[in-house]
């Protein structure tokens, strides 16, 4: 059995997921599977993996499993369409091996990225760490948000963002049975604009990540309405799952008393957005709720009008 599976969320990316495959064609080091959750494309990513692959067995009508010419196994799943978090919460569920990283439909793998993941996790590896973390790079060559400074060795994930150690996208390849443990992440019906952050965040506030000053995906932000853009919109589609997701940021023990404050001013947003009588009680910090709700409640005036732009 593989080390580590590479999971790949599909929604209509027929026209880019060809790359991502042939990056893990490329890699030089193939201990690794790759599992495609389609979350209900209508255009041919199913005809297109399956054209890519030789014995092919078919699971059920929504499922099969082959190998690739070089010799990985692939799985295929398809999903009725809900969200991105849906598809994670498929790939954490199939996942029998030891490591497990999301590279999106629409980026790739520079060659030696398996490689690099690989020789750090026998390295470092060990029960006391989350995972790895890595650098995303932009089609230039160029690290997002630059390299982590060369002294750290490892990080807790939340210290990245609070400490303002590293602002831009990270790649995180996390244990496959820590995500196990927090896995699914339960949203609410009409909203797919859950960010799968909210496990992430879950395990990353208990245990350290390896820090992997290399690059181990090449990032290409689509013109669409991925959960990259349209961020204005994604608070009005999606107001209880942001609000959730501010809830918990309330309660990790990492975070700093002022990163608290602005996950209440965007919970309130966010509550006022989704009309939630209930927005006072569901906090378990009701006085930072309180201090924050009119700042939140401005907010959310701010983001209805930035969404009709």
């Amino acid at each position: 059995m593989a080390t580590l599976t590479v999971f790949t969320p599909a929604y209509n990316r027929a026209h880019t997921i060809w790359r991502t495959y042939e990056s893990l064609c490329r890699q030089s080091d193939k201990d690794f599977e790759w599992l495609v959750v389609d979350d209900g494309s209508t255009d041919n990513t199913r005809e297109l993996v399956r054209s890519w692959l030789q014995d092919i067995r078919d699971v059920d009508e929504n499922t099969f499993v082959g190998n690739s010419p070089e010799g990985f196994k692939v799985t295929y799943i398809w999903k009725e369409n809900g969200g991105l978090h849906t598809g994670y919460n498929t790939a954490y569920a199939y996942a029998v091996t030891e490591l497990i990283v999301c590279i999106d439909s629409d980026d790739w793998m520079p060659d030696d990225a398996v490689e690099k993941i690989m020789r750090c996790w026998r390295e470092r590896g060990s029960d006391r760490y989350a995972g790895i973390m890595g650098l995303d790079f932009d089609t230039e060559g160029k690290p997002l948000g630059g390299y982590f400074p060369e002294d750290l060795k490892e990080t807790y994930f939340l210290d990245m963002y609070i400490k303002n150690i590293h602002k831009a996208d990270t790649k995180e390849v996390m244990r496959t049975e820590l995500m196990k443990k927090v896995a699914p992440q339960v949203g609410f019906e009409g909203e797919k604009n859950f960010n799968p952050v909210y496990m992430l965040l879950q395990v990353c506030d208990n245990y350290p990540l390896i820090v992997l000053n290399e690059n181990l995906c090449i990032v290409e932000y689509q013109q669409d309405d991925s959960m990259s853009r349209g961020i204005y919109r994604q608070y009005m589609n999606s107001p209880r799952s942001f609000a959730k997701l501010r809830l918990l940021e309330m309660k990790l023990k990492r975070n700093t008393p002022l990163h608290r404050f602005r996950a209440a001013i965007h919970y309130v947003s966010s509550c006022a957005i989704a009309k939630d009588k209930n927005w006072l009680r569901q906090a378990s910090d009701k006085l930072l709720v309180l201090l924050a709700a009119p700042v939140g409640w401005a907010l959310s005036k701010y983001i209805k009008h930035k969404a009709k732009i």
